[in-house]
């Protein structure tokens, strides 16, 4: 891979950033402040507050994990690597559930990949014409157990996905913060597969792409964007970029894929 770099195409998989960009629920959105300016100071300074979970970021092992390491001891080797975009975008839908085979029945994954979802919900952030928060961030689709215990035996390195979380909505605390539409996807989810979201996803399997999973180090990236569509079924280089954050739990990242194809 990437043998002949003048002949690589580099694809930018990430949101834009701006004090528009909307955080997780009930985190700290991003604030900016100039603290100079070039007159009278001589030249321009900014001073940002915002949480790590914003935009396009990483979720470090730290951030469901006690003893889990840090961003800044994260290699450049586990960051950078083979992996896939893989399109599910066909069968994805409000609430709807994808599975291991649903990945493997469209691409080629290997062992210590790292794997990029698209399910088609990039359309709906923030900087997008057809841009709806509450459907990007509390009705996309997610996996279930079986899909956590997938990426376990294939030693996924770490995955990214174009919604808010990687989580279904109603395995995390969205299912208490907005009843409206955890009603509305039980109704769904009785309809599609005959079970509601307590059988699927019960309190042992609570957020199953985080909690079980950062503890070996299968983390991911959330809000993946920019030219994601450009990649769909490929196997590419992709890489994260977040800072060499020391006690990071969690940071604003970049995430790149290259193409010498």
């Amino acid at each position: 891979m990437l043998s002949n770099w003048k002949n690589t195409t580099m694809y930018d998989l990430t949101q834009p950033l701006s004090h528009l960009t909307p955080p997780w629920p009930t985190y700290e959105p991003l604030q900016i402040k100039f603290f100079k300016r070039l007159s009278p100071n001589g030249a321009n300074g900014q001073v940002l507050t915002h949480s790590n979970h914003l935009g396009t970021h990483l979720d470090g092992p730290l951030h469901f994990c006690t003893h889990g390491g840090d961003i800044a001891s994260l290699s450049l080797d586990f960051l950078c690597n083979e992996g896939v975009v893989v399109d599910l975008s066909d069968i994805c839908e409000d609430y709807s559930i994808y599975t291991s085979k649903d990945i493997e029945d469209r691409v080629e994954v290997k062992e210590g990949d790292i794997i990029i979802i698209h399910t088609g919900y990039v359309k709906y952030s923030w900087d997008q014409p057809e841009a709806d928060e509450v459907r990007y961030m509390v009705k996309h689709p997610g996996p279930l157990r079986e899909f956590a215990d997938w990426l376990i035996k294939k030693k996924i390195k770490w995955l990214g996905i174009d919604a808010g979380s990687l989580d279904h909505p109603m395995n995390t605390k969205i299912r208490e913060w907005q009843p409206r539409q955890a009603k509305e996807c039980e109704e769904y989810l009785q309809k599609k597969y005959g079970k509601g979201y307590a059988e699927l996803m019960p309190d042992e399997d609570y957020q199953v792409m985080h909690i079980p999973l950062f503890p070996k180090n299968i983390i991911h990236v959330e809000n993946i964007g920019g030219e994601v569509g450009k990649c769909l079924n490929k196997r590419m280089i992709i890489g994260c970029f977040p800072w060499r954050f020391v006690g990071g739990e969690s940071c604003i990242c970049r995430v790149v894929a290259f193409d010498d194809k």
